[in-house]
C-alpha cells in the first residue's frame, strides 16, 4: 500500500478515496477558469471526490512557437490563486525551471513537474525544497524502473510528499500506448499513483487542433482499465467546449460529459478497495 500524501484538507493513497485532478490544458481566461472550477467543484461535491483544480500558466512544450501558451506565470498564478480562495479547492500547475519555483510554492497546494522535464535533476531538488506535494510525471520516453531514480533526485531534498503519474509510452511515431503493468510496478516504490488520461489519448506530434491529433473516444475504456488496477488519483483535462479550446482541443473530455463517467469511475473505485 502506498504512503499517504496530505493535500490541503484531505489525503492521496495508502486506501483513501481515489482523487480527481483536473481542469482546461491551460488557463484561457479567468472567467471561464472560474467557471470551470466552480462546475467541477460542484460535481465532485455530489460524487464525494476529492478534487485538485489543474491548469497551466505556460505550456512551454507547444508544437508551435506561434500557438497559445498561457497568460504566463504571474498573471497565471492570480488566477489559480483566485480560484483557489473563491471557489474553494486546492489548485496545482506545471512548473517548467528552478526560476519558477518559489512563486509557485506561494500560491499552488500541489506542484506538477511535467514529463518532459521529470529527469531534471536541478528542477525535481528546487521543488523538493520546497516539501509541497508534487505530482511527478513520468516521461513516455521512459520505463517504470526508471522512475526509481527521479524519486531519489527528489527525496535528496528531504522531501517525500510524491506522487507518481504514469501518461503512457511512446509506441513508434505519433503514438503512445498504457501498459497496464506499469501501476503495480510504479505503487511497489511507496507513492500514490495517478493515470493522466488527457495525454494518454493524445497523438503527439500531430497538433491538438487536428481531429487526428487526440482519440478521447477511448478515454472511458482506459480509465476503467486503471481504476481496475487500483490507481489513487485521476488526472484529466476537461473543457466547456473542447473544440474552442486553445490547447489539445483533439483529446480534452467535454465537461457536460464528467459526472457519468466519473460516476462510474467512482463505482468502480469502491469495488476495487474492498479486494484489497
Amino acid at each position: 500500500m502506498p504512503k499517504k500524501v496530505r493535500v490541503a484538507d484531505f489525503y492521496i493513497g495508502d486506501g483513501h478515496p481515489m482523487a480527481l485532478i483536473a481542469g482546461p490544458c491551460v488557463i484561457e481566461s479567468e472567467k471561464e477558469s472560474l467557471e470551470t472550477a466552480k462546475k467541477l467543484k460542484a460535481i465532485t461535491d455530489k460524487l464525494d471526490i476529492p478534487f485538485v483544480f489543474k491548469s497551466s500558466y505556460n505550456k512551454d512544450n507547444r508544437s508551435l512557437h506561434s500557438t497559445y501558451r498561457g497568460p504566463g506565470l504571474k498573471e497565471g498564478l492570480r488566477i489559480l490563486k483566485r480560484i483557489k480562495d473563491e471557489i474553494g479547492v486546492p489548485v496545482i500547475s506545471d512548473v517548467h525551471s528552478v526560476d519558477e519555483v518559489k512563486a509557485c510554492a506561494d500560491v499552488l497546494d500541489m506542484i506538477q513537474i511535467p514529463a518532459f522535464l521529470c529527469r531534471q535533476t536541478s528542477l525535481a531538488q528546487a521543488v523538493g525544497k520546497t516539501n509541497k506535494p508534487t505530482n511527478i510525471k513520468k516521461g513516455q520516453f521512459l520505463s517504470p524502473w526508471d522512475m526509481k531514480s527521479v524519486i531519489e533526485k527528489f527525496k535528496n531534498s528531504n522531501n517525500d510528499n510524491i506522487l507518481l503519474t504514469e501518461r503512457g509510452t511512446s509506441f513508434g511515431y505519433n503514438n503512445l500506448i498504457v501498459d497496464m503493468r506499469s501501476f503495480p510496478i510504479l505503487r511497489k516504490y511507496g507513492y500514490p499513483v495517478v493515470f493522466d488520461i488527457a495525454h494518454t489519448v493524445r497523438n503527439p506530434g500531430i497538433p491538438s487542433e487536428d481531429p487526428k491529433g487526440g482519440q478521447p473516444e477511448l478515454a472511458l475504456n482506459l480509465i476503467r482499465a486503471a481504476v481496475a488496477c487500483g490507481v489513487d488519483a485521476l488526472f484529466l483535462e476537461t473543457h466547456l467546449n473542447p473544440t474552442q479550446a486553445l490547447c489539445d482541443s483533439s483529446s480534452m473530455i467535454r465537461l457536460s460529459n464528467l459526472p457519468k463517467m466519473l460516476e462510474q469511475m467512482k463505482t468502480l473505485d469502491d469495488v476495487v478497495r474492498k479486494w484489497k
